[in-house]
């Protein structure tokens, strides 16, 4: 699909981010693991403070894919790219526990809500 679709609705535009695991995660020790996945945990949390990822969360692994997705999450900055940049500053990714692409996401206009992101008054 190239390009936004030919509807008679209105659209919102979101980056989609999803994150597989990497190709050094297997042979890091455990330790590693851990302490990699309390930074990213930190960096994702930082990112929704600042307000570029609206809602990100672990999904359950249970695709058919031979790697299937660890996670997923929504921004809103008009980006791909920016949004690509944030992630790949995550120390999870930079070490190689996990990889992640970026792509846009539409969906009809107002259809979701982030009650958790708090929003300029």
């Amino acid at each position: 699909m190239s390009g936004e679709p030919q509807v008679d609705f209105a659209l919102d535009t979101y980056e989609c981010i999803v994150l597989y695991p990497g190709a050094a995660g297997r042979a890091l020790p455990t330790e590693t693991v851990q302490r990699l996945q309390a930074e990213h945990a930190r960096h994702m949390q930082a990112m929704q403070e600042r307000g570029i990822i609206l809602v990100a969360g672990a999904v359950d692994g249970q695709a058919r894919e031979p790697d299937p997705p660890l996670g997923f999450g929504l921004a809103r900055t008009g980006s791909v790219d920016d949004v690509r940049s944030v992630m790949e500053a995550d120390p999870a990714v930079q070490a190689g526990l996990y990889r992640v692409d970026v792509m846009t996401f539409l969906c009809p206009a107002g259809s979701l809500e982030f009650p958790l992101v708090k929003t300029e008054s």
